[in-house]
């Protein structure tokens, strides 16, 4: 499980993208009006389905803003099939005014990450890790993204690409690959099956 916020500091924004400020994780984005009585789409970026379903402050980020606003999630639910949260937001009570909201990133304080099971980890906590082969302790590369798959995949720049057209490979975060996580000294530890990094 993941709160799957990419840090700002790993991609390069695209111009006039909304930054979210220091302190906050992104937890979705409001895609789109749903119906005439002022529900919105979200797309989820969270891994924790009570983000969406359970009333309490949230803050709304809107485009060009630099600081959230707190608003009221009053209900949620899931569309199965699309992937998707719909929303009812307190003082949103018609489509025009769920419209206006499209494009905005929803948002929560970075201290209220829930607690994960053992052997979790928060997506935000993964980036930036350095990637040691476990066997030889040889530094491979760096963590620079996390991506949904049927299993979470490690996307790991390569210190030394031996292709430089290729300078990243996707390794699967599963024990057997990656045995060691390592929060605290900032590394994890893989073995590798053949071919992987070459």
């Amino acid at each position: 499980m993941s709160e799957s916020r990419k840090p700002n500091s790993s991609r390069t924004p695209a111009p006039n993208a909304t930054v979210v400020p220091e302190g906050w994780l992104e937890i979705g984005k409001i895609v789109a009006a749903q119906g005439l009585k002022g529900e919105v789409r979200v797309y989820p970026d969270s891994d924790f389905p009570e983000r969406f379903e359970q009333p309490g402050t949230r803050w709304l980020l809107p485009v060009g803003a630099t600081e959230p606003q707190a608003i009221e999630l009053v209900k949620g639910r899931y569309l199965h099939g699309k992937g998707l949260y719909v929303l009812q937001l307190a003082g949103v009570d018609d489509r025009n005014q769920a419209e206006a909201l499209q494009g905005c990133k929803l948002l929560v304080p970075e201290s209220d990450r829930p607690q994960l099971e053992e052997g979790e980890f928060h997506v935000i906590d993964l980036i930036g890790l350095e990637v040691f082969d476990q066997a030889t302790q040889t530094l491979l590369g760096t963590v620079t993204d996390v991506l949904a798959a049927g299993n979470d995949l490690l996307e790991v720049t390569l210190s030394q690409p031996k292709n430089p057209k290729q300078p990243t490979v996707l390794v699967p975060f599963v024990n057997e690959i990656v045995p060691v996580v390592d929060l605290v000294s900032r590394k994890v530890e893989i073995t590798p099956p053949p071919g992987l990094i070459e």
